[in-house]
């Protein structure tokens, strides 16, 4: 890893941007509330955009046909860490469906991006409800702890 100190805000604002024509192409949106006030990390700064890149991405692969996609981003900071919050509104949990392969990739996403923060020394949790949509949550140390 090529660690370096990087603003996370700063970081995840200019993936929501690239991301952002992606989402509309699927009529979708994309809010972020980066209120992270401390936003300093030290991170691999290309795997550290993957990650969050990986999980939108996957927000916008396996979303269902109807209805419109909404994703938001967040950072704020808590108890002297980052933490950094994507949701989505799929309300519908992902069910294993046969031999059905419409889906491209290795499904190796959401294995790169755990190891990827546990190697930069954070955790990373998943919370699905019915009804509601997925969100995963990053939690990692600060360069400073203040």
């Amino acid at each position: 890893l090529k660690m370096k100190e990087v603003n996370a805000n700063d970081l995840i604002a200019g993936v929501v941007n690239t991301f952002t024509l992606k989402v509309e192409k699927y009529n979708g949106k994309i809010t972020s509330n980066l209120d992270a006030v401390n936003p300093d990390i030290f991170v691999d700064e290309m795997h550290f955009t993957n990650v969050i890149f990986n999980l939108l991405d996957n927000a916008v692969k396996y979303k269902k046909q109807e209805g419109e996609l909404l994703l938001n981003v967040r950072t704020w900071n808590e108890s002297g860490k980052l933490y950094i919050s994507i949701q989505d509104n799929d309300k519908f949990y992902r069910v294993h469906t046969g031999n059905l392969h419409d889906v491209k990739g290795f499904g190796l996403g959401l294995a790169y991006v755990k190891k990827i923060i546990q190697d930069h020394k954070g955790a990373i949790r998943a919370e699905s409800e019915l009804n509601v949509g997925t969100k995963f949550i990053i939690v990692l140390p600060l360069l400073k702890n203040e």
